[in-house]
Parts: structure tokens; C-alpha cells; sequence
């Protein structure tokens, strides 16, 4: 038999079971709630994690495509400077030789400014480059520690040896330059460079900036290219190049560079080939005034310079412009043509004259198909950086330096000998 102590016993137990279901069974409603709960906030997450990374995918295509166009774009017109580069136009040559030199890696202290000009006609290239002051190379040689006086002496460095080196720098920078333009030119559009390297400075005597040429140089590829810079004397190779540097450029002595022009001054126009139209004995003064002002310009480049037509508007009577590398000429050329049939006046001499001194020119030519009086000549003479060239002396420079044989125009009356 049970006794009713195990009964009482057995109740509780059934109790203490249910309320412990009851538990349970709320504890997994509640946890099934949470459980939704986590769900749902999972599911907005992954929704906000999906469109997140799909504006990213969107944004990094959108990127990449912008990339690209970019990409395209910069190779277009990089092919576009490369082929402008080939075909020799000046703009495209000069930005490549600029960046070039942009590059160019120089210790500190060191200027790092440059201008370049190209002249397709000829294949050459001027530059134009900032030299480090002579404050450049340091005073001291050395320093000495004394110990009993606990000070560091200063060894000065003997001025003899600062000019030397000094020298010897500005060779190196000017070597360097050329040597950097032409190695930078794979399809040799350069033929030769013209360098001048100044240093800006301020003038002891007026306290003025002032910026003194110091070396200036002539090399073209051929020769510049037999050179083995690493085996030569910076000085003794310029004075090899014939280059023109300055006697004592410590003490900032100037010099005048070998070719130094400026033509932004003049309006300049495309040229015409005037020579390879001309017929078997050709009278010159049936040309027109621009044919004839671009025979002349032929005539100066086959004599050996560098030439330029201007504008007809605004010239001041500049028909031509010349430039020379030699540095016994050394300088610009303004060069008047008249195409005329009797004498060319004096005052015609006079306005020559003015525009060279306007322009700083190295001598002014006027050349005409008649004659001059003799007072054009003697102003001339008395001026000294004019030259007269009447149509006798034309016939005969068309004749050597073109191979044509013309006619100038009337012949000019017999002049009566001075009394």
C-alpha cells in the first residue's frame, strides 16, 4: 500500500514539473521572439549590406569607366604631342625639351629655370638656363675641432681654388643641359644646340637685378655626340667646342652670347619658296613686293642665317629678319627689301637706322633693285651697322649663293665725280 505522505510527495513533484513547463514553455516563446527579432534586424542589414554594395560596385564601374576615358584621353593626346614632336613643330619639340629639363634633378641650391625656342628650319635649339651664383661653392674647406680651447676654427677655402671650382661647375651644368636635350631626342628632330646659362645677380654698383651671360655655346649632335663626358675636363671640353665663356665668371664678368634674339618683337608670316618659280633671267622688279621680300629672305638663308618674313601690317618697315650663329656677326640682322626703279632715298637709309636702334638689332641691310645716292652711303658709313646693296651686288648674290641669274632692274645713272 502507498501511503498518503507519497501521494502528497508525488502532487508536488507534478507541480514543481508544471510550473517548470509553463517556464520553459514561456522561456521559448520569449527566445523564438527574440529570434525573429535578430532575424528581422539581420534581414534589414544584409538588406542595407547588398545596397551598399551594389552603390559601391556602381560607383567603382562608374570610376573605372571615368578612369579609362581618362586614360584614352591622355594617350590620345600624348600620341597627338608625339606625332606634332615628329613633324618638328616648335611648341610640341619645346614642351618635350622643357619637361626634360623640369626633371633634371640638381643639388639644392641650384636655379632650375629654363627657356627654350626651336627653329624647324634649321633643327636647332636655343637654350636659355639659370646658373648657380658664385656664393655656390662654400667658403670653408673644412672645419678643425681645438680641444684645449673647446672651439671649432674655420679652414677657409683659398679664392684661387673657389674661382676654379666655380668654373668648373658652371662648365658641368652647361654640358649637362645639352647633353640632356639630346639624349632626351630619340628621333633627332634636333640638329644642334645653341646654349646660353646666365646667372641672376644683383649689380654691387647700381643694386639692380641683373642677369650676366657667362657661357655661351654652339655643338651640334655630330659633334657633341663624339664626346665621352665622363672621361673629360668641363673647361678644356668647352674651350673644345669652341664655346665662349666668361674670362672671369667668379667675378661675374659677362659675355655676349653667340646668338640672343627675341622674335616676339616681330610679327612674323609663313614663308613662300619665291627661288624655284623663277624663270631663265628673271627681272626682279616684275615680282610683287612679297615675292620679292621672300627672295630675299631665301637669299639670307642660303648665305647661311637663320631668316624670317614679318607681317606687311605694323612692320616699321621690318621686311625680314635674320639671325646669325657666328659669333663674329653675333646677333639679329633687320633687313628692308625695295623692289624699286630709281634711287632709294636717304631718308629711307635714316628710317633703317632708327628701326635699329629701336630694335637693339646688330645691324640693319637695305637692299634694293635700283642704286643709293651718295648720301645714303655716306650715312651709312658714318652709322656703321648699316649695309647698302644695290641691284649690281643683288644680281651677284642671287647668282652665287641661289644659282640664278637675274635682273635687278634700271641701271642706274653714271655718278658725277666729287670735287
Amino acid at each position: 500500500m502507498v501511503s498518503s505522505g507519497a501521494f502528497t510527495s508525488l502532487g508536488g513533484v507534478r507541480a514543481t514539473g508544471a510550473r517548470r513547463g509553463k517556464r520553459y514553455e514561456a522561456e521559448v516563446a520569449e527566445a523564438r521572439v527574440r529570434f525573429g527579432e535578430a532575424q528581422e534586424r539581420h534581414r534589414r542589414a544584409e538588406e542595407k549590406r547588398l545596397a551598399t554594395l551594389e552603390r559601391k560596385r556602381a560607383e567603382h564601374r562608374q570610376a573605372e569607366a571615368q578612369a579609362l576615358d581618362e586614360v584614352a584621353t591622355f594617350n590620345g593626346k600624348l600620341g597627338e604631342e608625339r606625332e606634332a614632336y615628329r613633324a618638328g613643330e616648335p611648341v610640341a619639340v619645346e614642351a618635350h625639351l622643357g619637361a626634360v629639363l623640369d626633371a633634371s634633378e640638381y643639388p639644392l641650391g641650384f636655379p632650375h629655370e629654363h627657356r627654350i625656342a626651336f627653329r624647324p628650319a634649321t633643327g636647332d635649339v636655343l637654350v636659355e638656363i639659370h646658373l648657380p651664383p658664385e656664393a655656390i661653392v662654400p667658403a670653408a674647406r673644412g672645419y678643425r675641432y681645438v680641444k684645449n680651447r673647446d672651439e671649432t676654427i674655420v679652414l677657409p677655402r683659398p679664392e684661387k681654388e673657389r674661382k676654379e671650382i666655380y668654373a668648373s661647375v658652371l662648365a658641368q651644368v652647361a654640358l649637362r643641359t645639352v647633353h640632356e636635350v639630346l639624349m632626351s631626342d630619340p628621333d633627332r628632330i634636333v640638329n644642334g644646340v645653341i646654349l646660353n646659362g646666365h646667372v641672376r645677380t644683383i649689380d654691387r654698383a647700381t643694386g639692380q637685378e641683373v642677369s650676366p651671360c657667362l657661357i655661351t655655346l654652339s655643338a651640334s649632335r655630330e659633334q657633341f655626340g663624339k664626346l665621352r663626358l665622363s672621361q673629360v675636363d668641363p673647361a678644356q671640353c668647352l674651350r673644345g667646342l669652341n664655346a665662349l665663356v666668361s674670362p672671369n665668371p667668379y667675378d661675374l664678368e659677362p659675355i655676349r652670347p653667340i646668338v640672343e634674339f627675341d622674335l616676339s618683337k616681330y610679327r612674323l608670316m609663313d614663308s613662300m619658296d619665291v627661288v624655284a618659280g623663277l624663270d631663265s633671267r628673271p627681272v626682279l622688279v616684275k615680282l610683287t613686293p612679297t615675292e620679292f621680300e621672300h627672295l630675299i629672305r631665301q637669299l639670307f638663308e642660303a648665305i647661311g642665317l637663320e631668316a624670317w618674313n614679318t607681317q606687311a601690317s605694323k612692320d616699321e618697315g621690318v621686311d625680314a629678319v635674320a639671325v646669325s650663329k657666328d659669333p663674329v656677326f653675333n646677333g639679329e640682322c633687320i633687313i628692308q627689301a625695295k623692289r624699286y626703279r630709281k634711287l632709294v632715298g636717304v631718308e629711307s637709309v635714316q628710317a633703317l637706322a632708327g628701326v635699329v636702334e629701336h630694335k637693339r638689332a646688330a645691324k640693319g641691310v637695305l637692299i634694293t633693285t635700283s642704286w643709293f645716292g651718295r648720301a645714303s652711303h655716306d650715312f651709312a658709313r658714318q652709322h656703321g651697322r648699316l649695309q647698302l646693296i644695290e641691284g649690281p651686288e643683288l644680281k651677284y648674290l642671287i647668282k652665287e649663293h641661289l644659282g640664278k641669274d637675274v635682273i635687278p632692274g634700271p641701271v642706274p645713272p653714271k655718278r658725277r665725280p666729287s670735287r
